[in-house]
């Protein structure tokens, strides 16, 4: 199998770190492509891959095409793909049309992965046009648990709804993390000890959540002690609207992503 990985930013790494990891495919069957040559030069250090900074030469003969570019520069590229090729799309908010306008092609998938799959612990939501036969839904299956999990979903308008919430739920998730240090330094914990224990406490939680298969409504009350410190907190933050602010937020990240699609 050959395979072309169309820009080495940080997406494009990702995949390919993980995917040569768990055998998806092997160094000597993967070129990647990217225009800054210091990188190039990395990537090949680093993985033992084939480096280009020309388009076509990396997709000439490919079975799967990554494209990992950000979305402006997608009309940029310039290539033929095989009609059997496997044409995957990591770009954000570039719709199954625009990629089928301008490559000519219908083995399409569109994924929409988040930045954790740097540590091989993301969530890709993804898509494939009818073309797309049982063996690439398989290999594009295996690609993406090698980055972490995945869901498929037969409707593309979901990837748009995915794009807000896994896709900029990190930046969400920071944020709070940057708010939980923040009170623990105003009241009087060292920085270094109240990132570890707001880093460990997120991990855990999640962890704990999947495994347990609970609501987490039923989860936080668990933890909600009446008259206790958790419910004197949560008060707070439901007098701030907090709830309110972060669904507020999925819908306008949700909108934005349509409207970045060319969308009504």
């Amino acid at each position: 199998m050959k395979v072309a990985i169309i820009g080495g930013g940080v997406m494009g790494e990702a995949i390919l770190g993980a995917a040569l990891e768990r055998g998806v495919f092997a160094p000597g069957d993967a070129t990647v492509c990217e225009l800054v040559a210091p990188r190039r030069e990395v990537l090949h250090a680093e993985y033992g891959v084939q480096v280009t900074g020309d388009d076509a030469e990396a997709m000439s003969g490919a079975d799967v095409v990554l494209l990992s570019v950000k979305p402006q520069d997608t009309a940029s590229i310039e290539g033929n793909l095989r009609s059997e090729a496997l044409l995957l799309s990591v770009m954000a908010g570039v719709r199954i049309a625009t990629i089928r306008q301008i490559f000519r092609h219908e083995r399409i998938v569109r994924v929409m992965p988040n930045t954790p799959v740097a540590a091989k612990a993301g969530m890709s939501v993804w898509t494939a046009t009818p073309d797309v036969d049982e063996s690439q839904r398989n290999l594009t299956r295996g690609l993406l648990a090698a980055i972490g999990r995945e869901i498929y979903v037969a409707d593309e308008a979901k990837v748009d709804m995915a794009t807000a919430v896994s896709g900029s739920g990190p930046g969400y998730v920071f944020l709070f993390i940057e708010a939980m240090v923040e009170g623990a330094v105003a009241i009087g914990l060292p920085r270094a000890q109240a990132q570890e224990m707001v880093l460990q406490t997120f991990l855990g939680s999640a962890l704990y959540a999947m495994e347990s298969g609970r609501p987490p409504a039923e989860l936080r009350g668990m933890v909600t002690s009446p008259g206790g410190t958790t419910a004197a907190g949560l008060l707070e933050m439901e007098r701030g609207a907090l709830r309110a602010a972060i669904i507020d937020g999925v819908e306008a990240a949700h909108q934005r992503a349509i409207e970045l699609g060319g969308g009504a």
